[in-house]
């Protein structure tokens, strides 16, 4: 949709299927992910929600590589994995540099809380070596002219969503001037 010229701007939170494609998770949705908004310079508001997870079917079609990694049964037809510090930088780089080939404008915002329900202090995924090791990875292949905002807040956060929705309401109303 993106590519067809039928949107006026892209808000997208949920980029785990970055991290499938990274680690060969089921649900990846191509290299070409976040290419397209950046490609027709629509106006995009990006997150990092649900990096901290490789979605894979039931336990037992998990890899053997990912055994003995931190694992959470979702539901009996999906396994999760956390992603590692090194995955993460990985994935930082990575959405860094999608956006800075951008040729709208576009904002990314870091939910320095938790990037999924699981991964908020507490949970089975907080790691913060990991998800500093993403902001890192971002920091490093990010132009100046992306701008970032974090927030301290998770992605699930009502406040997260107003702001992020809010900058892209913004950032369409300012194309359209």
């Amino acid at each position: 949709m993106a590519a067809s010229g039928s949107l006026a701007g892209v808000l997208d939170l949920t980029t785990t299927e970055l991290a499938d494609e990274l680690a060969g998770g089921v649900f990846s949705a191509g290299p070409g992910r976040l290419d397209a908004a950046a490609q027709a310079g629509l106006p995009q508001v990006v997150s990092l929600g649900a990096l901290d997870i490789i979605n894979f079917g039931p336990l037992d079609t998990l890899p053997e590589k990912m055994l003995g990694r931190n694992i959470c049964l979702h539901n009996p037809a999906v396994t999760l994995v956390r992603t590692t510090p090194d995955e993460c930088r990985e994935l930082g780089r990575l959405i860094g540099r999608k956006l800075s080939a951008a040729t709208g404008p576009a904002a990314v915002f870091v939910p320095l809380r938790g990037l999924s329900a699981l991964s908020v202090k507490g949970g089975q995924f907080y790691d913060p070596d990991a998800d500093q090791a993403l902001i890192d990875g971002l920091r490093e292949t990010l132009r100046a002219s992306v701008e970032v905002n974090e927030l301290d807040l998770d992605i699930n956060d009502e406040a997260f969503a107003l702001a992020t929705a809010g900058r892209l309401h913004e950032l369409i109303q300012e194309v359209a001037a």
